[in-house]
C-alpha cells in the first residue's frame, strides 16, 4: 500500500479555498452494499493479506476542457462533476489479449491491449463532462522496486497514476509476474482491474476532481479528515475501474473462472491490518467496484461512482 506520508512528491495540487463539506446520505443507486465477491474471496487461502492498490498523485493542471472552470470551488468539482451526469459508459469491443504474463514483454503486451481498450470507453463520457477527452496517459511498464517519476518517487511495487503532462500510469511487472506463477488467471485479473483502477484516476485528473481533491486534502487541519478525502479518491477510482470493466463485459471475459478471480481481487484489495488507512477497507472497496460493474445502463454510470457525495460509513 501506498503511504502518503513516505511519497516524495514535487508540486502536488496547490493548496485552495475549502468550501465546507457535510457527508451526505448515499445515492438510491448504492443504497445497500452486497456480498456477492463474498463467495469467490472464500476460494482463496484465509490467511492471504490484502492487495496493494496504487494510487493517483498530481504534479499539474488537467489539459484544458470545456467543463473546466477556476470559478467552481473545490467541493463543487469533486460533488458536482459534470462526469456524475453523463452516459452509460459504452463498450470498447476489443478482446482479452491471450499471451503469458510469465514475462515482461508478456505484461507489456498485455496492459498495452488492455490500455486501448479503456481509452475508447471512457472518451465519450469523458467528452459529455467537457473534459480533454482526446488526451490518453503515456503507460509505463517497469521492472524496478523504485520508480522516479514527475510526481516523485514511489517504492514498494505498486501501480500509480501520476497527473502532469497529458498524465502517466505506471505498472510494476514484476507483480503481475508473482502472481502469475501462483494463478495466471487471477493474475490476468490483477492486471485488468489494476490498470482500470489508474485509469480511473486519468478520468479523474481530465475532469479536474483528482487536483480538487487533493487541494482539499491538504486543506483539512486533520489527519483523520485527509485520510477520509484520500479514500473517497481511491475508492471512487475503484468504482470507475468497476465501471469500464463492466461495460466491456460482454466482450472481455468476465464470466467463469475469470470473474471469480476478478471478485476475488477486488474483495482483497484495500488497507492492511495496521497499515495507513488511505484507501478504503476491504469491503467498502468490494461495495463500490460493483456499485461501478454492476450499473445499470439507465442510470449515469459515472455517477454511481460520486464517493464524494456518501456518508462517512461508506469510505471508512
Amino acid at each position: 500500500m501506498v503511504n502518503l506520508s513516505r511519497i516524495t512528491l514535487r508540486g502536488v495540487a496547490t493548496v485552495g479555498a475549502l468550501a465546507g463539506f457535510a457527508a451526505l446520505a448515499l445515492p438510491n443507486a448504492q443504497a445497500a452494499q452486497t456480498s456477492s465477491t463474498t463467495t469467490a474471496a472464500a476460494t482463496q487461502a484465509a490467511d492471504t493479506k490484502p492487495i496493494e492498490i496504487g494510487t493517483g498523485l498530481v504534479a499539474g493542471p488537467p489539459p484544458a476542457g470545456d467543463a473546466l472552470t477556476t470559478k467552481s470551488s473545490l467541493t463543487n468539482v469533486v460533488r458536482y462533476n459534470r462526469l456524475y451526469k453523463t452516459g452509460a459508459i459504452p463498450t470498447s469491443k476489443c478482446k482479452q489479449l491471450n499471451v503469458s504474463l510469465r514475462t515482461f514483454a508478456g505484461v507489456v503486451a498485455y496492459e498495452n491491449n488492455l490500455y486501448k481498450c479503456l481509452y475508447g470507453s471512457w472518451a465519450l463520457p469523458l467528452k459529455q463532462a467537457g473534459a480533454a477527452y482526446k488526451v490518453a496517459p503515456k503507460l509505463v511498464v517497469h521492472n524496478s522496486s523504485a520508480v522516479n517519476s514527475p510526481c516523485g518517487v514511489v517504492r514498494g511495487g505498486t501501480a500509480f497514476f501520476c497527473g502532469v503532462d497529458r498524465g502517466y500510469i505506471y505498472v510494476p511487472a514484476y507483480v503481475i509476474i508473482n502472481y502469475w506463477k501462483q494463478s495466471p488467471t487471477m493474475a490476468q485479473a490483477y492486471a485488468t482491474f489494476t490498470l482500470s483502477h489508474e485509469y480511473g484516476h486519468h478520468v479523474q485528473w481530465l475532469t479536474g476532481i483528482l487536483n480538487a481533491s487533493w487541494a482539499r486534502q491538504r486543506a483539512f487541519s486533520t489527519y483523520a479528515a485527509q485520510l477520509e478525502e484520500s479514500r473517497r479518491r481511491e475508492l471512487q477510482a475503484s468504482c470507475l475501474g468497476g465501471a469500464v470493466d463492466g461495460a466491456n463485459k460482454r466482450n472481455y471475459p468476465f464470466s467463469g473462472g475469470f470473474m471469480t478471480q476478478y471478485n476475488w481481487v477486488i474483495s482483497n484489495s484495500g488497507d492492511q491490518p495496521g497499515g495507513v488507512r488511505d484507501h478504503g477497507s476491504i469491503k467498502n472497496h468490494a461495495f463500490w467496484v460493483t456499485a461501478g460493474f454492476n450499473a445499470r445502463h439507465s442510470y449515469t454510470v459515472a455517477g454511481n461512482c460520486n464517493t464524494f457525495n456518501s456518508s462517512s460509513a461508506y469510505v471508512a
